[in-house]
């Protein structure tokens, strides 16, 4: 089933301005309501989800035609200033100094620095020669016949080189590898395959009369790497689950009328590696896996007849060292529109905010970018319309546009607004601006665009002001891996995530380290969370870190960044990259920084750029921490950024702020504590960390307390898979966030929740189930932002301790069952109390959905919580029975999972085990409406069961 929406919107567009364009039908997206059709079936644009129906089909890796093994080398130590010498084909081995080594072999043993490797490749009469490297350690520079071709970063990041624009017909063709190793051991120590590409036999898959019948049908969004199975022998930064290449094939039917029109597809994100083809035709490939791309398919398309698209994907190469997926894991929108139209993301609002304090003004200036793809000129008018956050319209403004055949253009407006309702965290007014293009009076096309009112400002001296109110940035960083789907996350999991952190205090969101799909900006926009925007990396490449001397002359990946979030409000700075070590304090860094920002520029000056920097964030700490360093002696990022984001280091925050008292600072990132949910005693083998571990006292409390570090991102909200920091197998997700993967809060969310928060919260572990350990000594913690706590066990008192600001108090007690309470004091008055009982054994289970209506639409997804609950309705904190689950009417089973960051159970399951009690199943509705039923049960204990309503 198709959804044909003309364009979406959130709740609140304006009456006026949707009458105007014709019938609505409200539906819902994420939490807000939305008009899927602002425009009725004879309007202008069309903007059709192609979400639905897919056929998929994993698929092994295709090795290259004709593939050669090259196993054989030469070697010698060396520098990377001798590449002129080392490189020529003609350079004569010397015996001694040269050593014959095989691929696989480790020839530095340790030792830090680089080696020059080359052999002659056979003769390969076809083009498109490749030459394939599985592990060059670390890093490595291809050469051909003295032609550098290209320099690769990271040692478990396989690769293919093109050799065709060096190879001589007639030979020799001599392959020189400059290998740098920068710990352990390193060469080049996995296969090298020589061949030529293997897009042919890629492409008969995407033929017309290719029979994908037996495929298996999905529903984007979709990850699919996710539901594989764990591996040991797989990567471990990626969270242990195999990465292999698929194919997705899709048939759609597009309108005979619909010829001559702009149609164009949009992808929001592929991981990665995208071949994209039409009804046998190849559009192009998209390389990156977070970026959005669209192809034109105005010239290929059948009009009044069926369409086949077909997309292979290959996440075998990655750009990131956590979980990243595999698949097409954002949405698909078909678009139709008139030849003359606003071009995608062609709209932009900036305000001009005037008296602040009493009945704020605002001038905002609108920017609107239109195209004509028609063979005539044309003189269009460019009819804007602003419509407030209640619907209704406030500004009109109108201009005519004169466009020659291919031309593009764009056009200023100014609009007036004798009242502005300002966006804010707790206010979260958003307006919606109507565009309207006409030529020879008749509509041809219209764009809605919703954006906010606010100013921000940063000062070095006192941090960030939200409409010039002061605000500590609470922030959390967050990768885009979820619970059961991976990065396949339909739009009502992004808005529960956005709640979930909410609910501990979080004002903030870094995305890290790569943009988020469109709804996760929308949620933030609606929901009022501020967000730290952040580009994958600086150059050109893919891989995951930038070296001297990569290039950087395309900046695709930024300009797309800014010119699709640049309307959000929530949005509060750029940042252009993450802990770019070996660049950052260059000159190289800082032309590479320079650049992107003038990139940024082009598009929006509105917000300060930014980046997350970790290792000598400072020239200051380069030189000893003088504390009368020349400001100007800055280096690399720092001498251009607007913003200096610190990655840990907290206890250098006034040393760096004396030397260069001009600059503004912030924790980009801080943290990295490790802990999980319900553990206290550390247990490395088992891939587990005690609460205990996660104390995060250093890396609020420095941040708290100064008012020049405007706030901080704490590493991490959720938990996420891959970067099982400090386990390896079994644990195969991080350790490191506030919540587990499945939003359950850990002990340590508590200890944010009453430092981001204003209500008095007391909260202490662990737990009071202990059998065995009667009279033992057991530690219990407290975090609270009360003044004192004062401690009961089983009704006896051991005393008021006073809580130090940002920090804890603790108390070793003996262990006997019963109860535990913490009772929190502000000015000698009791504000707040935790209690926590010892519990029964496991009696029964109890389901508690997120909500209990959802959108028949095929995606909307809720998460159900699953407890083993004792006789007396109580959390068993210890539990860990095996649960089934069943899902059946309108609905269906989307994923599992119960937080524990070693649990091998698979995230497509009809079962999970419950984790220290707790365990979720994801419920997502499908294309009917209707009743849909959940059940649980468990071995020996009284099952639960739901229902939820589907509604179409």
């Amino acid at each position: 089933m198709e959804i044909r929406r003309r364009e979406l919107l959130k709740a609140g567009v304006a009456a006026a301005a949707v009458a105007s364009l014709g019938k609505t039908q409200a539906v819902t997206r994420g939490e807000s309501s939305t008009v899927a059709s602002a425009l009725n079936a004879q309007g202008p644009r069309q903007r059709i989800l192609l979400d639905a129906n897919w056929r998929f089909k994993a698929v092994k890796p295709l090795l290259p035609l004709h593939a050669v093994s090259i196993d054989r080398w030469q070697w010698m130590e060396g520098t990377p200033d001798q590449a002129d010498v080392m490189t020529n084909p003609d350079l004569h081995l010397k015996a001694g100094k040269w050593k014959s080594m095989s691929s696989g072999d480790d020839i530095f043993h340790g030792r830090v620095g680089y080696a020059w490797c080359r052999t002659e490749l056979p003769a390969m009469p076809d083009a498109g020669r490749i030459i394939e490297f599985t592990h060059v350690d670390d890093n490595g520079t291809i050469y051909l016949n003295g032609k550098k071709l290209y320099h690769h970063i990271g040692w478990a990041d396989a690769f293919s080189v093109p050799l065709d624009s060096a190879w001589k017909p007639h030979g020799p063709n001599v392959l020189t590898v400059l290998v740098q190793n920068t710990s352990g051991g390193g060469g080049i120590t996995g296969p090298v395959t020589f061949g030529v590409r293997p897009e042919a036999r890629q492409s008969r898959m995407a033929a017309v009369d290719f029979n994908d019948e037996t495929w298996r049908v999905v529903e984007l969004p979709h990850d699919y790497i996710v539901e594989g199975k764990y591996d040991p022998k797989a990567d471990k930064g990626h969270g242990y689950l195999p990465v292999y290449p698929a194919w997705y094939r899709k048939h759609f039917f597009l309108s005979a009328s619909d010829s001559g029109k702009a149609v164009w597809l949009d992808f929001e994100g592929v991981y990665r590696d995208a071949h994209v083809y039409l009804n046998g035709q190849l559009l192009g490939r998209h390389q990156g896996g977070y970026t959005p791309f669209r192809f034109d398919i105005s010239k290929v398309a059948n009009f009044g007849s069926e369409n086949i698209l077909a997309v292979y994907v290959d996440p075998t190469r990655f750009e990131g060292w956590w979980y990243e997926g595999g698949g097409i894991y954002r949405h698909v929108w078909l678009n139709v529109a008139d030849p003359v139209h606003v071009l995608p993301w062609g709209v932009y609002v900036v305000s001009d905010v005037h008296h602040l304090e009493n009945n704020p003004t605002a001038d905002l200036t609108i920017q609107t970018s239109v195209v004509n793809e028609s063979a005539q000129r044309h003189t269009c008018n460019i009819v804007s319309t602003v419509t407030d956050p209640r619907g209704q319209s406030v500004a009109q403004v109108s201009n005519e546009l004169i466009l020659s055949p291919g031309e593009s253009g764009a056009i200023t407006q100014v609009a007036a607004l004798q009242h502005a309702d300002l966006w804010s965290l707790e206010n979260r007014n958003l307006y919606t601006l109507t565009t309207q293009v006409y030529r020879g009076g008749a509509l041809v096309d219209a764009h809605l665009q919703k954006f906010g009112i606010r100013t921000i400002r940063y000062d070095a001296e006192k941090g960030f002001f939200l409409n010039e109110q002061a605000v500590k940035l609470q922030g959390t960083c967050n990768h885009q891996d979820f619970v059961g789907v991976g990065i396949g996350a339909p739009d009502s999991l992004w808005y529960w995530r956005v709640r979930k952190l909410k609910e501990i205090g979080c004002n903030a969101i870094r995305c890290s380290h790569n943009i988020m799909a469109p709804a996760f900006y929308d949620a933030c926009d609606e929901l009022g969370v501020l967000v730290m925007d952040e580009n994958r990396r600086l150059g050109d490449d893919y891989g995951a870190k930038t070296a001297v001397g990569d290039p950087y002359k395309n900046m695709w990946h930024v300009d797309e960044m800014v010119l699709r979030d640049r309307n959000h409000p929530s949005i509060i700075m750029w940042s252009l990259c993450n802990e770019e070590y070996m660049v950052q304090n260059t000159e190289y860094g800082k032309k590479v920084f320079a650049a992107l920002m003038q990139s940024v520029h082009k598009y929006d000056r509105t917000r300060p750029i930014t980046c997350a920097m970790s290792g000598n964030w400072s020239n200051a700490r380069i030189h000893g921490w003088d504390a009368n360093a020349d400001f100007h002696r800055l280096h690399g990022f720092e001498t251009v950024e607007n913003l200096q984001g610190c990655n840990y280091d907290p206890f250098n925050y006034d040393r760096f702020h004396k030397a260069y008292p001009h600059v503004k600072m912030f924790g980009s990132e801080i943290g990295s504590n490790t802990s999980d949910r319900g553990i206290y005693k550390t247990d490395i083998p088992a891939g587990l960390v005690s609460a205990y571990h996660g104390n995060p006292e250093n890396s609020w409390q420095p941040v708290a307390i100064r008012p020049f570090i405007a706030g901080g991102f704490v590493w991490t909200g959720f938990d996420y898979r891959g970067e099982p920091t400090p386990c390896g197998w079994p644990s195969i997700n991080s350790h490191f966030g506030l919540l587990d993967m499945c939003g359950f809060p850990k002990d340590v969310a508590m200890y944010y929740k009453a430092w981001w928060g204003e209500k008095p919260l007391v909260h202490i572990f662990p737990h009071w189930n202990w059998p065995g350990h009667e009279g033992k000594t057991i530690r219990v913690w407290c975090y609270s932002n009360c003044d004192e706590i004062e401690l009961r066990i089983n009704g006896t008192s051991y005393g008021r301790k006073a809580m130090p600001r940002y920090k804890h108090v603790q108390w070793d007690v003996s262990y006997h069952p019963g109860h535990i309470e913490a009772y929190g004091y502000n000015n000698g008055t009791l504000t707040a109390i935790h209690r926590i009982e010892t519990t029964g054994r496991p009696a029964a289970l109890l389901l508690v959905p997120d909500r209990y209506i959802l959108r028949a639409d095929g995606q909307d997804v809720v998460p159900i919580t699953i407890s083993v609950v004792d006789s007396a309705g109580r959390l068993v904190p210890t539990a860990n029975n095996k649960i089934h689950m069943s899902v059946s009417g309108a609905g269906i089973n989307a994923g599992v999972g119960n937080g524990d960051p070693a649990c091998l159970e698979p995230n497509k399951a009809d079962y999970r085990s419950a984790f220290n009690g707790l365990c979720m199943v994801l419920v997502r509705a499908q294309h009917t409406g209707g009743l849909i039923r959940v059940r649980a049960t468990a071995d020996g204990i009284k099952a639960a069961a739901v229902q939820l309503l589907a509604k179409a």
